[in-house]
């Protein structure tokens, strides 16, 4: 059974547990062994405040009771009147189980109840996965592209994906 619910603040080590792995398996090979590690290691533990700062909507799907996906979304900073989902992971453990599509419908229906008609968001351009699924799941590029710093002084290029609520 999938349960998609708000995070509640005894939810951050879940919270950072997924999107750690996640991060680990679909960004980590992107940046040198090093970077990678200490960035794995500050998501598994930023979702505590970030569930304390109350700035944006994190929901949590979890299957037969065990947390698998996050998603993060608030309005845009760049793109006035439309929603972004800041992040958007799913433990590998649950690829294929329909937890995430589950957590993708639950995040579009909150963002039209919180008046929203658009939504975008931002993925790596050298993750087919992702890209697939955002595609499955009704997004299409807008054809917007950038270099995105993660900290390390080596921008990767992400695409700009988006789609009516």
């Amino acid at each position: 059974m999938i349960e998609v619910r708000s995070a509640r603040p005894e939810d951050g080590d879940a919270l950072g547990e997924i999107h750690a792995t996640a991060w680990e398996v679909s960004h980590a090979p992107f940046f040198a062994p090093e970077f990678a590690a200490r960035s794995v290691q500050s998501r598994r533990t930023r979702w505590h405040a970030r569930i304390a700062e109350g700035t944006g909507t994190i929901l949590l799907a979890l299957l037969d009771g065990r947390p698998l996906a996050l998603s993060f979304l608030r309005p845009s900073p760049t793109r006035r009147g439309i929603a972004e989902i800041f992040s958007f992971y799913c433990h590998p453990d649950g690829w294929g189980s329909g937890v995430a599509a589950a957590l993708m419908t639950e995040t579009l229906r909150r963002l039209r109840d919180d008046g929203f008609s658009r939504v975008h968001l931002w993925t790596l351009r050298g993750t087919p996965r992702s890209r697939r699924f955002y595609a499955k799941c009704g997004f299409t590029e807008s054809g917007a592209a950038r270099a995105f710093d993660y900290g390390d002084g080596n921008p990767i290029d992400q695409v700009e994906y988006e789609r009516a609520c």
